[in-house]
């Protein structure tokens, strides 16, 4: 059941992102996610969701770099204190983005394990995150 609703909740946000740029997402070159991205993160309550989001963080960078099959990305920020994170990332080309999901664990200190979908394209990575404690998305574009 925990699976199914994070899927719906996945699926319905990545619909609304698609919309929210004007189009289905189709056709164009392959995307190449490669790369420095800066942005922000933030987490929320499901169930609160008129409300403001609990966090937000806008110190959030990324880099991203393709080996083999595997997609590999470096997190770091700055929330109450510095943070790192290297994850590895599922990922397939879908049209004009990469579609990347994966889980990881990040420790009980912050959060324990983690579940996450996300997408890019040449110019925005965007994703949603789940966990046993926290709930969110983050938006990144890539650095010029």
């Amino acid at each position: 059941m925990k699976k199914s609703w994070l899927t719906i909740i996945a699926l319905t946000w990545a619909v609304a992102a698609v919309g929210a740029q004007g189009g289905r997402g189709l056709g164009g070159p392959p995307a190449n996610p490669v790369g420095k991205w800066t942005g922000t993160w933030s987490a929320f309550s499901p169930a609160e969701a008129a409300t403001p989001p609990k966090e937000l963080c806008k110190s959030l960078s990324a880099v991203v770099a393709r080996e083999g099959d595997t997609w590999k990305a470096v997190f770091e920020g700055d929330c109450g204190r510095p943070y790192t994170y290297s994850i590895s990332m599922e990922g397939r080309q879908v049209g004009p983005v990469v579609m990347f999901k994966g889980t990881v664990d990040l420790g009980p200190k912050d959060g324990g394990v983690y579940d996450w979908v996300g997408r890019a394209n040449d110019k925005q990575f965007i994703g949603f995150y789940t966990s046993a404690y926290a709930t969110g998305t983050f938006s990144l574009t890539r650095v010029p």
